[in-house]
């Protein structure tokens, strides 16, 4: 190699190992942060600007009517027809209660009735016995009268005695006296059936009554079900003897159930009667959606309601944030697809973008129809008109 030869080029040195590594970490740390960054302006936009308004919670549960079913007359439990967990209907039989007793009741109410309907045709009868009397007493005055003026005469002509004047003149009072007396026995024999016929008497409609009111004891023997819905809480047995106003059993209707969804009050200012709601509950889980509607919001939060409700104004206080009830129907079509049960935990999710419906709750109106009186039964009031006809 001549001295006019260039030097072969050296290669570069190699970067150091613990500059690399603080350079790659920075930047790693920065694309982290932008897409944290760009996470939040998508989430805020979405949540701020494009999502609509609403408000949810899951401080709810499904609720429910639970139609008490009670003893209305003493009597010992016979039969169950209906247990827990079983679906009855409407007049669906549920007990049964020994009828013996109201058995002999009725019987004895219905000879009353025949009783009071005899007795009535016999003061029927004493009102024609009266007027007869009544026409013979006249009689009787008539002729005493027409005797004592003959005998007055012939007194003048001294045909007679004083002394027979004088038992004449006493047989004109005795027969004016009967004749008062008879009148009076007419008059109170006609107010007793005056204005009335043997089925309107007094005494007659009394014994009626008695009747319907053993009729109705007699019914009481056997209940069934007021309304469609789900035995629940049966609380007796066979044999067992119960007394007036004892709990038996519980229905529950299913199918009008309802949620109360426990809002905070800082989640009430939008919230309205009417606006649409959706519901899932833990039962089914998020594949199955309930749609209902904002029925009514409470008059009070829950602990203002309680047994023992706070007292703030005494010894220490700390403010605490309160819940207020606010109660959504649901769609009796889905509940019938997919049933919930009472006490059940759902999520409530109200869309609150509406404005424009009420604050306070709808006018009360009729939940259920009126359920038929145990008076009134047409095969009682032919019984009665039977037994009537048959005594008259």
């Amino acid at each position: 190699m001549t001295d006019t030869q260039a030097p072969a080029p050296q290669p570069a040195p190699e970067m150091a190992p613990d500059t690399a590594k603080p350079k790659a970490r920075r930047r790693g740390l920065t694309i982290l942060a932008i897409v944290v960054v760009i996470g939040l302006i998508v989430w805020a936009v979405f949540h701020f600007l494009l999502a609509k308004p609403e408000q949810e919670t899951d401080d709810a549960y499904v609720a429910g009517d639970v139609v008490a079913i009670t003893a209305r007359d003493p009597g010992q439990i016979t039969a169950i027809h209906a247990d827990n967990t079983q679906t009855v209907k409407a007049g669906d039989p549920l007990l049964d209660l020994d009828p013996a007793t109201a058995d002999v009741a009725l019987s004895s109410a219905e000879a009353e009735l025949a009783r009071a309907v005899r007795a009535t045709r016999a003061d029927f009868s004493k009102v024609g016995e009266s007027g007869a009397a009544v026409v013979q007493a006249r009689a009787q005055l008539s002729a005493a009268t027409a005797d004592y003026a003959r005998r007055q005469g012939a007194a003048a002509q001294g045909a007679i005695s004083g002394e027979e004047l004088a038992h004449a003149a006493d047989a004109v009072k005795v027969a004016r006296a009967n004749l008062t007396l008879a009148q009076s026995q007419q008059t109170q024999a006609r107010s007793t059936v005056q204005g009335t016929d043997t089925s309107t008497n007094p005494a007659v409609l009394a014994a009626a009554a008695a009747y319907r009111r053993a009729a109705i004891t007699r019914s009481h023997m056997h209940i069934v079900a007021p309304i469609d819905g789900v035995v629940a809480q049966r609380t007796v047995q066979i044999g067992q003897q119960v007394a007036a106003g004892t709990p038996l059993m519980a229905v529950v209707p299913l199918s009008k159930v309802w949620v109360d969804a426990n809002f905070r009050e800082t989640q009430l200012k939008d919230l309205r009667i009417g606006q649409p709601a959706t519901v899932t509950a833990d039962m089914y889980g998020g594949d199955v959606v309930f749609h209902g509607h904002v029925i009514g919001v409470g008059a009070g939060s829950g602990n203002a309601f309680a047994l023992l409700p706070p007292q703030n104004a005494s010894g220490n206080w700390i403010k605490i944030v309160q819940r207020v009830p606010v109660r959504i129907g649901l769609d009796p079509n889905e509940l019938v697809r997919n049933p919930l049960r009472v006490g059940l935990s759902v999520n409530a999710t109200v869309d609150t973008a509406n404005l424009g419906g009420q604050r306070l709750g709808r006018p009360a109106a009729q939940a259920y129809g009126n359920k038929p009186v145990d008076g009134g039964d047409p095969a009682v009031e032919a019984r009665i008109r039977q037994i009537i006809a048959a005594n008259r």
